[in-house]
């Protein structure tokens, strides 16, 4: 069935948080030069403004050690790595959300670690050395980057410590949130601070827990935080770990209930809502990340968490990433939207898509959105489905009718799906390599790039008629332009002289 859209002529804005922050892993990973250039790759198609990861604190990036001197202990903040890393950012046009996070290892109090490179989430073992940390990394980072721009950077207080990412218990949460968050006001009263970081399990208790606990103590608090998924339980085979997943739509449902619960607190109703880890999966080996299906799932969510989230940072912007080990192959599940060797996966074109979209919202569905600004339609589309059922969904189709904007247009079309912008179709033709040569790596990343098509417009009775069908598990985006046409310039021109040229 075709559905018949006459596009009005004005809208309402478009709240397209899209591009607001990114995830990144670890941040000692950006010591590494691959993912540098993922980096650079994503920040010269998307643009993300901030970028959010663990491990701050932890012992790779090495910032916190302990001297013995004369039978005593003396604190050294060794901010060596910390400063490539922030440099990297920054050189990129990517700033800083920082977490909290973990303890270091002179600061533990116990064993309990996480991931394949241990972070640990201990308490520490002096909350006062703990704030102090915190505040001299702080001045540090003023003394090197200027004191206006640290204070544009957000902080996050830990990493969902709710499911196992933290081994005391929610007060003991509090109390390191009574610390960090006074600490990083100490420094400057205008860095924003924020918690409570939680992720899918006893969502209604932490919040008000954490809101109340806040209220009456009087502590700082400027925005909210939370991760969300939409995978059903896994199942682990072999190398990888499988979900059914649930619709996108559940995502939307979770910020509108975190909106809910935030609104029954005054003092909390009004502040932003950053959801600082969002995907499908929340593991790194499940195959569903690397799919053409995946770019139009997390289509559906961009195209309505802005109006309830005032961030949505996708985890991650690069398979170079080692929470579960080394990544055994080029494509073998992962979060990033650049798989190894920079091959872009299709998610990576979901968010480039919606880092072109108009500021003007002219219509929405669950399957289109138009958009607009100035003198130029922006129309993004998505059709997912999960091929498991062996079946496929039908077509999405649409007859478009958008007023004109100049008698001729351009309209140029991207599509993502099927054999197009889809690398992970063409490594499986090519035999799934776990490593690859020079020849197979030029051919992955050809089939990388979407296929471009355009068209000529001409308004009709005040519109444009566009006709556009959304194949399963395909994302498009189309874009119209005028066109002043300069044909009548060039004299003597026939078009019959050049084989056909319309």
């Amino acid at each position: 069935m075709v559905k018949k859209i006459q596009v009005p002529l004005s809208g309402e804005p478009f709240k397209n948080n899209a591009t607001y922050c990114v995830g990144t892993g670890r941040m000692g990973l950006a010591l590494q030069k691959e993912y540098v250039d993922h980096l650079r790759i994503v920040q010269e198609s998307i643009n993300f403004r901030y970028i959010r990861g663990h491990g701050l604190f932890c012992d790779d990036v090495g910032i916190y050690r302990e001297d013995e001197i004369d039978g005593q202990i003396h604190p050294f903040y060794n901010f060596t790595y910390l400063d490539r890393i922030i440099d990297t950012y920054l050189e990129n046009g990517i700033k800083p959300f920082l977490e909290l996070g973990f303890m270091p290892e002179k600061l533990k109090t116990g064993e309990q670690t996480i991931f394949y490179w241990k972070g640990n989430v201990t308490p520490p073992a002096s909350y006062e050395k703990w704030a102090k940390l915190i505040q001299v990394t702080l001045n540090h980072l003023i003394d090197r980057y200027g004191r206006e721009e640290v204070i544009t950077w957000p902080i996050e207080v830990w990493n969902e410590p709710n499911i196992g990412f933290w081994a005391g218990t929610m007060e003991e949460y509090f109390k390191l949130y009574d610390y960090s968050s006074r600490a990083v006001k100490e420094v400057d009263p205008r860095i924003q601070v924020g918690g409570p970081a939680i992720c899918g399990v006893e969502t209604e208790k932490w919040l008000r827990s954490f809101f109340e606990h806040c209220i009456q103590n009087n502590l700082p608090l400027d925005f909210i935080t939370r991760h969300c998924y939409t995978a059903n339980q896994p199942t682990k085979q072999g190398e990888y770990i499988y979900h059914t997943l649930k619709d996108p739509t559940f995502m939307i449902e979770e910020l509108k209930e975190t909106r809910h619960i935030m609104a029954d607190y005054p003092e909390i109703a009004d502040m932003p809502l950053h959801i600082t880890e969002f995907n499908s999966s929340y593991v790194p080996i499940c195959p569903a990340h690397d799919t053409d299906f995946q770019a139009a799932y997390i289509a559906r969510i961009l195209s309505e968490a802005g109006e309830y989230a005032d961030s949505y940072s996708y985890w991650t912007f690069s398979d170079v990433f080692e929470e579960m080990d080394v990544p055994r192959a080029i494509f073998h599940g992962g979060f990033g939207l650049v798989s190894l060797n920079s091959i872009k996966k299709p998610t990576f074109y979901a968010f480039e898509f919606f880092s072109n979209a108009g500021e003007e919202l002219l219509y929405r569905d669950e399957h289109l959105i138009v958009t607009k600004e100035n003198d130029r339609y922006v129309i993004i589309g998505w059709n997912w489905h999960d091929m498991r059922d062996n079946k496929s969904s039908p077509d999405e189709s649409y007859t478009l009718l958008l007023p004109s904007i100049g008698k001729q247009a351009i309209l140029v079309k991207k599509e993502v799906g099927g054999s197009h912008a889809n690398p992970m179709q063409t490594w499986s033709n090519l035999g799934k390599p776990r490593n690859l040569n020079r020849d197979q790596l030029e051919i992955l990343k050809a089939a990388a790039e979407p296929l471009q098509t355009d068209f000529k417009l001409f308004e009709q009775n005040g519109v444009y008629e566009v006709e556009l069908t959304i194949p399963c598990n395909h994302l498009c985006m189309l874009e119209i332009m005028p066109v002043k046409d300069k044909t009548k310039t060039y004299r003597g021109y026939d078009s019959k002289e050049f084989y056909g040229l319309e």
